[in-house]
């Protein structure tokens, strides 16, 4: 193994995305701001010796104007142009890593206005320090890299408490990215269709008996044939009521159910985001049944709900009552739908927030903290469920988010009266237990806001109807 290259011939690679449509971008980004800017591609990270390097990503603000993953990498914008400067080859590139491609072949394949050693950079520079604006990075190494540019210091990550240039250039980067071009869209679709395809191809390998490992890897092989990296660590597991399950160790059994939430992203850096949940046995119980169809029913009612001018957190809220007015029916509320939202109830069962923006990020623009998903003068709700809500801006066309309601029992959330107590015996426990074989049901799509009428769902190529998954189950 050795350091890889500095930039390689596929930083030249055809784009699926036109050039001109970056040139774009930046322009638009560089009439925006009006002053000088930094966007950098980020810094290697080493796993545990320094030439065994993770796969590098480039920073996504970086991805959106160059659609390439160009190591150490940084844009500069000043006086209407934009140069990308980069590290000059290592001669030892050739014999490990290939071709590289040349400066002037970057410059041509991306449309810049002049490409340039990194080592020029800091002179470059000079006179702008004062007034540069920079964006916060994702690690320490690049903090560390950045500060040293720029004279100051530098804070990775989280947008919230950012001032001066640095605030004006992530407002503008947020302006940009809230709303999807149409070269972004066709990126998201791509993902959407992929990434719909891998879950097909996880509720056909299902069977009792089959690892989650196996059945992650039949997800997992779908997007490596499409050319496609995971949107994020994908989770496959029969334990659905931990949120976030990394871990594929476990077998299955007839009698449980498959969270699956998998998602692709293309190689310039668009991201897939799907849940789904199945029966083992490739038929749900008639409790898991019922369940299943209250998640379902609430996320249609969202989805529906998620329309140009509505305010998110809107949506966030037919979706609460929609699940507490299904688990009334089922008997496991009892009392009145509004009393019961006023006293947390949904929370209990549906402690996260309905969903997120969705971009180069599978929570887009995250890493600007709150000021990219809440609107001027909105704050985080402090009470727990809707505390989580990652979003709470009224939607435009062009905007994609994540619909993904969930019914999850908890044993630390059923346990703790802190967050059971307001309801007390309007829970009722006794009934509750009858639904003991649900861990945990989300069902997640990728929906985009339209100008006018219902919003466009990019990833419903896989099915969520009950029969439709019961029939695709172990099929393969």
């Amino acid at each position: 193994m050795s350091s890889p290259a500095a930039h390689s011939a596929q930083a030249v690679a055809t784009l699926a995305t036109p050039r001109e449509a970056f040139v774009t971008r930046r322009r638009a980004l560089g009439a925006r701001l009006g002053r000088p800017a930094l966007v950098c591609a980020g810094e290697r990270l080493s796993r545990n010796y320094r030439a065994n390097q993770y796969p590098f990503r480039a920073t996504s603000h970086f991805l959106y104007f160059v659609g390439a993953s160009i190591p150490r990498a940084v844009l500069f914008f000043e006086g209407g142009e934009v140069t990308l400067f980069a590290e000059a080859h290592d001669p030892d590139d050739a014999l490990w890593h290939g071709p590289a491609a040349s400066f002037e072949e970057l410059r041509l394949a991306h449309g810049f206005d002049a490409v340039r050693s990194l080592a020029e950079l800091e002179g470059a520079l000079a006179p702008h320090r004062a007034t540069v604006a920079v964006l916060p990075p994702q690690d320490a190494a690049a903090a560390q890299s950045l500060a040293r540019l720029v004279g100051r210091t530098v804070s990775p990550c989280g947008g919230d408490a950012l001032t001066g240039p640095d605030a004006e250039l992530a407002d503008a980067m947020i302006a940009l990215r809230l709303r999807h071009d149409a070269a972004a869209l066709a990126q998201l679709r791509r993902a959407g269709q992929v990434s719909a395809e891998a879950h097909l191809a996880g509720m056909r390998a299902t069977r009792p008996g089959v690892t989650e490992h196996a059945i992650t890897a039949a997800m997992l092989s779908v997007l490596r044939r499409a050319g496609m990296d995971d949107a994020y660590g994908p989770i496959v597991s029969v334990h659905g009521e931990v949120l976030h399950n990394e871990r594929h160790d476990g077998v299955t059994a007839a009698g449980d159910l498959l969270l699956a939430d998998v998602g692709g992203e293309t190689a310039e850096g668009w991201a897939g985001d799907i849940t789904r949940v199945w029966p083992v046995s490739g038929r749900y119980s008639s409790s898991q049944r019922a369940i299943y169809d209250v998640v379902l029913g609430a996320q249609r009612a969202a989805i529906d709900a998620a329309r140009a001018g509505t305010r998110y957190r809107a949506v966030h809220e037919a979706a609460k009552r929609a699940i507490v007015t299904g688990l009334c029916d089922l008997g496991i509320f009892r009392g009145d739908v509004d009393g019961l939202l006023e006293r947390g109830a949904a929370a209990i069962f549906f402690p996260h927030g309905i969903g997120h923006l969705l971009g180069l990020d599978v929570h887009d623009m995250e890493d600007l903290g709150d000021r990219a998903g809440y609107a001027p003068g909105r704050t985080r709700s402090q009470a727990f469920g809707d505390g989580y809500l990652r979003l709470d801006r009224d939607l435009e066309p062009g905007m994609v988010v994540t619909i993904e309601p969930g019914f999850y029992q908890v044993p630390a959330i059923l346990g703790d009266a802190r967050f059971t107590g307001a309801v007390g015996r309007d829970l009722d426990r006794d009934r509750l237990a009858k639904f003991a074989d649900v861990r945990g049901i989300r069902i997640e799509d990728d929906v985009l806001v339209t100008a006018d009428g219902p919003p466009e769902i990019l990833t419903q190529a896989v099915p969520k109807d009950a029969a439709e998954v019961e029939a695709l189950v172990g099929a393969g």
